[in-house]
């Protein structure tokens, strides 16, 4: 068994250091392609969600991720007023808000 870990072992000379600047070389591609593909695609939806919840206003109607329609009839930095019925209101925190529907248009924020 020692002469097998022997054999396995690179002979000496600093033969082997080729493979591990090609092991690093991999390795770095493989984390630039997980960062193009899924990460920098991710952070821009994320910027793209936060600006459309910061231009809420009053009167917009909107779909909550729960699947309730309502209108917006009160705006808190972090919290909304809805009007979901006639005289029935409930506060939702910005953040459960799937779809804006300002005045004909549709923005779907859950993509």
């Amino acid at each position: 068994m020692f002469n097998s870990i022997i054999a396995m072992t690179p002979p000496p000379g600093g033969q082997g250091g080729g493979e591990i600047y090609s092991t690093l070389i991999m390795f770095a591609l493989i984390i630039g392609i997980f960062y193009l593909m899924i990460i920098r695609p991710q952070q821009k939806r994320a910027k793209e969600r936060e600006a459309l919840l910061g231009q809420i206003k009053k009167g917009d109607k909107i779909i909550t991720a729960g699947g309730i329609h309502g209108e917006i009839v009160g705006v808190d930095e972090k919290t909304l007023l809805i009007e979901i019925a006639d005289k029935v209101k409930v506060k939702i925190e910005r953040n459960s808000i799937s779809v804006v529907n300002k005045q004909g248009e549709v923005e779907s924020l859950a993509k």
